[in-house]
């Protein structure tokens, strides 16, 4: 089948188009046929072994599984043995590791029928990113007719977040940079903050709850943005150190114990019964798939440059044509 693969840690340079084994299926799992797959952070960071701690479970020299992706929409192929709720022929989004390739294997609880009405692409966009952002605000224990304040909400997660907060009945301010505050109006922010006119950290503005996911506020800045009773949720960490990448997190749940304010750092998962809940709330119509490019597998690399040099709004999809006819393990 086709993939991009890696070979060493590194940026989009060391992506390549080859032919490798379609995976196997085993007891439990489900295979995929991969129609198309999303892009986030994450797997930037698995791209590049970075923060270092990665490389602990995804191979210290070299990345053990070869093949990028995680966020996947396509049809089920085949289910393993002891596999329920699924068969041959579903339409399904979800998480698979490898998902930048025509076939690719997960398990049932990664996986969510695909909502009607979205095309794979826009699907393949949801998981992660907007699986994030459910989780930050659950962590927040967000309410209706709180303030909310999201950093970095032009980007993957902070769109779908400006976009369930608002979903909650929060009200919503956004930052972005000035580039990109029409397109954080137009997903839902009640009120945006561009960057560096605005200093939202400046103290004559407070917020029940700050989504940081830009990564980058100081402890003390967040705190002179919160309520004395309100919480910040540490989602990104990408300006915390190339070694660990969590240093402020860490620093936050040491400190919140002491005070007033909640200062949690996020660890999301990947789990079905997210991706329900956010179906229910795109058939709704209350959230829209950030989806604002999509690239052919075969150019899966000029995608990954664009994340790299900032200049994605939302999210991008990579989509994965036909597979050629070949034999089984092809």
């Amino acid at each position: 089948m086709r993939a991009i693969t890696q070979s060493r840690y590194g940026h989009a340079e060391v992506l390549r188009v080859a032919h490798v084994p379609r995976p196997v299926v085993s007891e439990g799992q489900i295979l995929v046929r991969v129609r198309a797959a999303g892009l986030d952070r994450g797997t930037e960071h698995l791209l590049t072994g970075k923060p270092y701690a990665v490389r602990l479970a995804m191979g210290l020299r070299r990345p053990k599984n070869s093949v990028p992706g995680r966020d996947v929409a396509g049809v089920v192929a085949e289910v393993g043995a002891g596999v329920v709720g699924f068969t041959p022929g579903d339409e399904v989004y979800g998480v698979a590791p490898g998902s930048f390739a025509e076939y690719a294997v997960t398990s049932p609880d990664k996986l969510a029928r695909k909502p009607a009405g979205l095309t794979f692409a826009q699907a393949a966009v949801v998981p992660i990113s907007a699986g994030t952002a459910l989780q930050a605000l659950d962590t927040g224990r967000v309410q209706a007719g709180q303030s909310v304040l999201i950093t970095g909400a032009s980007g993957g997660v902070g769109s779908y977040a400006v976009q369930i907060a608002r979903a909650l009945g929060a009200d919503v301010t956004g930052v972005s940079s000035p580039a990109k505050a029409d397109y954080v109006h137009a997903i839902g922010a009640h009120h945006v903050l561009t960057y560096p006119h605005d200093d939202w950290a400046d103290g004559t503005r407070r917020w029940d709850l700050i989504i940081d996911v830009a990564g980058n506020p100081t402890l003390r800045q967040l705190r002179r943005a919160l309520t004395p009773r309100g919480t910040a949720v540490f989602v990104g960490g990408e300006n915390a150190g190339a070694i660990i990448g969590m240093h402020r997190q860490v620093r936050g749940a040491l400190l919140s114990p002491f005070i007033g304010q909640r200062l949690v750092p996020l660890v999301a998962r990947e789990s079905a019964d997210h991706y329900q809940r956010l179906t229910h709330l795109i058939e709704a119509g209350q959230i829209d798939p950030a989806l604002t490019r999509t690239y052919p597998l075969e150019h899966a690399a000029d995608a990954v440059r664009q994340l790299e040099r900032g200049a994605v709004r939302g999210k991008v999809a990579i989509s994965v044509s036909a597979p050629t006819p070949a034999g089984p393990s092809s």
